[in-house]
């Protein structure tokens, strides 16, 4: 069972260690996921996220998996493609620091949106470091793309 304190204490992680640019993050916590913005005070289409995802769109997940990373969610799959293009342009730059396992692609479940991101499946919701796993792992996402934007 997904502990409801999980993301709120990612979401500790990023308020903590995120760049302070632009006036710094702005986070939206839910029970399964926490999104990362900057800029205007709503949420930008545009943003970083640490989610639960089904095992069925995660790929090597029985359970579930924790993604982690980059989104593009514009309402025109063009706007997002472009998004992508722009980071993919670049991927020499963020592919050294962000590892293997960052997939640019289309987002898991939804074609038209796209992502740079990667999947935790099924992780010990047991261990008391996961939290801070994720949290940083989603710091160094924005670290590394943010700049590139």
């Amino acid at each position: 069972m997904l502990d409801a304190g999980l993301f709120e204490q990612v979401g500790e992680v990023v308020r903590g260690a995120a760049p302070r640019a632009g006036g710094g993050p702005r986070l939206l916590v839910r029970r399964n996921g926490v999104k990362v913005w900057y800029g205007a005070p709503e949420a930008a289409r545009e943003h970083y996220e640490a989610q639960v995802v089904d095992a069925e769109i995660a790929g090597g997940a029985r359970a579930f998996a924790v993604e982690i990373g980059f989104h593009a969610e514009h309402p025109k799959e063009s706007e997002n493609a472009a998004a992508l293009a722009r980071l993919c342009e670049r991927e020499a730059r963020w592919r050294p620091e962000l590892g293997e396992d960052a997939v640019a692609g289309a987002f898991l479940g939804r074609g038209s949106w796209r992502r740079v991101s990667e999947t935790w499946p099924d992780p010990d919701l047991d261990d008391p470091d996961l939290a801070f796993d994720i949290g940083v792992r989603l710091v160094e996402y924005i670290r590394v793309l943010e700049p590139l934007r």
